[in-house]
């Protein structure tokens, strides 16, 4: 696929649009535009006023397409979890000695999509990935079609959104004059970025700690197998410390923002007077403050990894553990905390990363969208194929 440029491409995120023009330059991806503004009409993601949506959208392209001097056709949508699910199903077929032919696979396939549509009858698939292939219980490393064996397995991951969500989707675009051309899960191209960026061949857990909610992925052979959303963040830190000291939270930040644990004597130090700036200062401990925020670090590692019985059976000795916890005055300060507790005391391997770069985040849609990923089965939704049809495309043609 050679796409046609100026590309635009919007994600949707909490509270906010930001929208991306990406054009060719001697080969090479450039971004000439860079928009950011809040989405109104939507809630939680979804579109909550169609007519509010519609103007914000209509308003916002406008304006982009005002700057580059273009006129888009289509729009590449990166979107958060929107409820999603996600489910890991495997397929098996006796062969008997016989080779694996494409029929074998068709059946494995047909079998677990009338699973998919029993259990999600309100969701459409927007992502599957190809999670393993056994063949006599040997992994292989493609679909090995043509060879011989006893017994096949394949696994496929099925990451699905909601119908509704996705044509109200496609009606607000239709009506700014705009064709969607691909929607892309963004815990998806975040993983991507890490299995790249990192040059991991195995698995690990990817955990985001924002200000007022988190989230936990976990990629397994490169492939997206497990997602879940907490309505919690670290916000909860600093209302819990303001709550049992007293104490305001600019204060609070103000004294995390040059905290060092490894300079001073926690047990009998006190908070220095100069952070009360005129207010009435309370004699309250360093360790004090520290012992309260380990206190809810550990909650959120028992919540999210620890004792999350949903990541449970993708839990093993020295997985790689990649957290980003987005305050950056709690991932200066607190950074120790964070590593030892959701490492649970160095049986994981933790690596504390920053916020994706939004320009390599969108340098691995435009990857995707041209040539694909590796372990994603069906990279493009919006064919009036069949299921089967678009799978045996994708993989033979």
């Amino acid at each position: 696929m050679n796409p046609n440029f100026p590309i635009l491409i919007l994600e949707i995120s909490e509270g906010k649009f930001t929208f991306v023009v990406i054009e060719e330059s001697e080969g090479k991806f450039k971004y000439s535009q860079q928009l950011t503004s809040k989405n109104e009409g939507f809630k939680n993601n979804k579109i909550d006023n169609f007519n509010l949506a519609f103007n914000s959208l209509r308003d916002n392209i406008y304006s982009i397409e005002q700057k580059t001097s273009h006129t888009f056709k289509d729009v590449i949508v990166v979107i958060d979890n929107l409820n999603c699910s996600i489910y890991n199903f495997t397929g098996f077929k006796k062969l008997n000695g016989s080779q694996l032919s494409r029929e074998n696979v068709t059946y494995i396939l047909n079998s677990l999509k009338s699973q998919i549509n029993e259990i999600e009858d309100q969701k459409m698939v927007l992502h599957i990935f190809n999670s393993k292939y056994l063949l006599d219980k040997k992994k292989t490393e493609n679909l090995p079609i043509g060879l011989f064996g006893n017994f096949y397995s394949q696994e496929l991951s099925f990451f699905l959104i909601e119908n509704n969500y996705y044509k109200n989707l496609n009606n607000l675009f239709n009506n700014c004059n705009l064709k969607v051309k691909k929607i892309i899960s963004k815990s998806f191209i975040e993983g991507v970025n890490l299995t790249n960026a990192h040059n991991i061949e195995d698995n690990f857990f990817f955990i985001e700690i924002a200000q007022s909610k988190s989230k936990i992925i976990f990629f397994e052979n490169s492939s997206l197998k497990f997602i879940q959303d907490f309505n919690f963040g670290s916000d909860i830190i600093l209302n819990d410390i303001s709550k049992i000291t007293g104490l305001k939270t600019e204060l609070i930040k103000k004294f995390l923002d040059n905290f060092q644990v490894s300079k001073a004597n926690l047990e009998n130090t006190l908070i220095e007077k100069k952070y009360f700036n005129g207010l009435n200062y309370r004699k309250i401990k360093k360790k004090l403050i520290l012992d309260i925020a380990n206190a809810r670090i550990q909650e959120f590692a028992e919540i999210i990894l620890l004792k999350n019985i949903n990541t449970s059976a993708f839990l093993r000795q020295n997985i790689q553990i990649f957290l980003n916890v987005n305050d950056k005055i709690q991932l200066n300060s607190l950074k120790n905390s964070y590593n030892l507790i959701f490492s649970n005391k160095n049986n994981f391997k933790v690596k504390l990363v920053e916020n994706f770069d939004y320009q390599k985040l969108f340098e691995e849609v435009l990857n995707i969208v041209q040539y694909g990923w590796k372990n994603e089965a069906v990279p493009i939704i919006q064919e009036k194929k069949s299921f089967i049809a678009r799978f045996f495309n994708l993989i033979f043609d």
